[in-house]
């Protein structure tokens, strides 16, 4: 591609409303340009890298055995109300009405859809499994979107989904699009790593998460780190790898035993675990934080403290997974005033006798460990030290993992947890049968009876992607692309062809061979001056820069400098060949 011909508009400004390194720099570098909030025209420079990674994960999902398709984005109602998502999904789902007052959705994702087509289109056991995917745009109207094309309300997306007769081929399957997505990731240079992840509004058994490895990320990633391991290989290597969503430590000591009388404390004005442990010079560990809860489902329906650790947070997804807790909210403070006669930041579960107190009592594992603990005496300006359970209280109703983990914990399989922030750009979901049995989806077993199949789901943000290659991989230059990724490879620059029309000829001699050669090349031939040339080339960051000037022809080389480098190097024409082909 000749720059002179190709459209390429970058900007010195930083523009104000980009947060992350990833949106400035596609800014300035001219790869999308902002049409409303969340929503992006991709440029011809953007589109050429967009392409690149589809291109991968297309040639990837075709070897994986997967058979593309192509879905509507638009999306009936009628479908959505069969799984009951068409309230339950929020307030992502754009919904939208037709001349007819027909209800529609723009899709933010399509198991209704492939599940409509699988119960038309598949009848035997003979058919399956079969996998089928599209590449294809998205909107989820997200409340706040942000960061650039990192969280936008449109995106490329690749979704697949599979189609299995028994349980056991879908994990094979599950398997099999797992390692595709290795092979995706690894292809396009990017360091990443999966982990154990919850399965969100997309439901089913079993998920893993795809994640960019990268300061920025806005998830965190917990994984088990053996003594002596270094921190460069440690999450490379780690046999223990979890969103923070769902990561477990490893459970704790037995409780020991009451080493303390109870009493009450006055704390005046302290209202935290944190200020409450600082007047009584203990260890924050020791103290409890108790959140009141109200919830409607199940038979301890009503008042619910959770309880956790003074130094540990509530994990919400968690929280919602305890039987019963799953419709939770937070408990106001009128209803916190009737079950525990107390405000917020006194609370604990033992009540004060005049008050029903609380129906159930959730303890955290950590929690249910300690001995001599401190918590709210549900007093103002009061608390409890010395507090033990079987002595003080009865043993919680139910103890279960409700916390984050944090950096330091014990891990499961005996490491010690740390803590990385990652980008979410894959995510394989085993689905189970509720989508099927949902939407009536049969197909004729062996023996001519109607089974419900088994379904997978596997997406992968195509879009997302640029963005999280640019968040690991960029310097005060600009962009650094993984030679997979880049909009060319290659660069051929000339500097004052006017002064020596050698300059031009071999410039474009080289810029042929190149691509003759299958290396995919841009001759800059915009006439612009050194200088801006090359800010330009190192902000779009192209991986191989190749300077033809006088010099260079007098010396019989060319200038050659990759983009990671700190210098250029001159190299004859064999020996540049030889390192572009690497």
């Amino acid at each position: 591609m000749r720059l002179s011909r190709f459209h390429l508009r970058t900007v010195k400004e930083t523009p104000a409303d980009a947060e992350v390194v990833s949106h400035q720099l596609m800014l300035k570098a001219g790869m999308i340009r902002k049409l409303a909030a969340g929503i992006y025209i991709w440029s011809p420079l953007g589109l050429r890298v967009l392409r690149r990674v589809e291109a991968i994960v297309r040639e990837e999902m075709d070897a994986a055995g997967a058979v593309e398709l192509l879905m509507p984005s638009i999306q009936p109602r009628e479908l959505w109300d069969e799984t009951g998502r068409w309230k339950k999904f929020g307030g992502q789902l754009l919904k939208l009405r037709d001349r007819k007052d027909a209800e529609f959705a723009y899709g933010p994702t399509h198991e209704e859809v492939i599940t409509d087509f699988a119960r038309h289109e598949l009848a035997s056991y003979r058919q399956l499994p079969v996998t089928f995917y599209q590449i294809q745009t998205k909107f989820r109207d997200e409340i706040r979107p942000r960061f650039g094309v990192m969280r936008a309300r449109e995106f490329l997306m690749k979704d697949a989904y599979s189609f299995h007769l028994d349980d056991e081929d879908l994990v094979r399957e599950y398997q099999n699009m797992h390692a595709a997505y290795t092979r995706i990731f690894t292809r396009l240079g990017l360091r990443f790593r999966a982990v154990q992840a919850d399965s969100g509004a997309i439901g089913g058994d079993a998920s893993q998460e795809f994640h960019v490895l990268a300061d920025s990320g806005e998830d965190a990633i917990a994984y088990s780190v053996a003594a002596g391991t270094g921190a460069a290989d440690a999450i490379a290597t780690s046999g223990y790898a979890a969103n923070v969503e769902t990561a477990i430590a490893a459970a704790p000591a037995p409780r020991a035993g009451a080493g303390e009388a109870m009493r009450r404390v006055d704390t005046p004005v302290q209202k935290t675990c944190e200020e409450v442990a600082a007047l009584l010079g203990v260890p924050l560990a020791h103290t409890v934080k108790s959140l009141a809860l109200m919830t409607s489902d199940g038979a301890d329906a009503g008042f619910v403290l959770a309880l956790v650790r003074g130094d540990h947070a509530v994990n919400a997804i968690k929280l919602a997974k305890v039987a019963g807790l799953a419709d939770y909210r937070m408990a106001t403070e009128s209803e916190i005033a009737t079950h525990l006669g107390a405000e917020p930041g006194f609370l604990g579960p033992i009540p004060d006798g005049s008050r029903p107190g609380p129906l159930r009592v959730v303890a955290d594992r950590e929690v249910a460990a300690l001995a001599d603990f401190v918590c709210g005496a549900n007093s103002s300006g009061e608390h409890l030290a010395g507090v033990n359970f079987g002595r003080d209280l009865p043993e919680p109703d139910t103890v279960a993992d409700i916390r984050d983990v944090v950096d330091g914990d014990a891990a499961q399989d005996g490491g010690t947890l740390r803590i990385a922030r990652g980008i979410e750009v894959g995510h394989v979901f085993q689905l189970g049968r509720q989508y099927a049995q949902a939407m009536g989806c049969t197909v004729l077993d062996e023996t001519g009876k109607a089974a419900i199949p088994a379904m997978g789901c596997y997406g992968i943000g195509v879009s997302r992607i640029v963005a999280a290659a640019i968040e690991q991989n960029h310097d005060a230059a600009g962009i650094r692309w993984p030679d997979a990724m880049a909009p060319w490879r290659v660069v051929v620059c000339m500097i004052n062809p006017k002064h020596d029309p050698g300059v031009a000829d071999a410039a474009e001699a080289l810029y042929a061979e190149l691509n003759a050669a299958g290396i995919d090349t841009a001759l800059d031939d915009r006439g612009l001056r050194p200088g801006q040339m090359f800010a330009e080339v190192e902000l779009i960051g192209i991986p191989h820069r190749v300077v033809v000037s006088e010099r260079s022809l007098a010396a019989g080389t060319f200038e050659y400098r990759a983009r990671d480098a700190g210098d250029a190097e001159a190299l004859d024409r064999a020996a540049l060949m030889a390192r572009l082909q690497v």
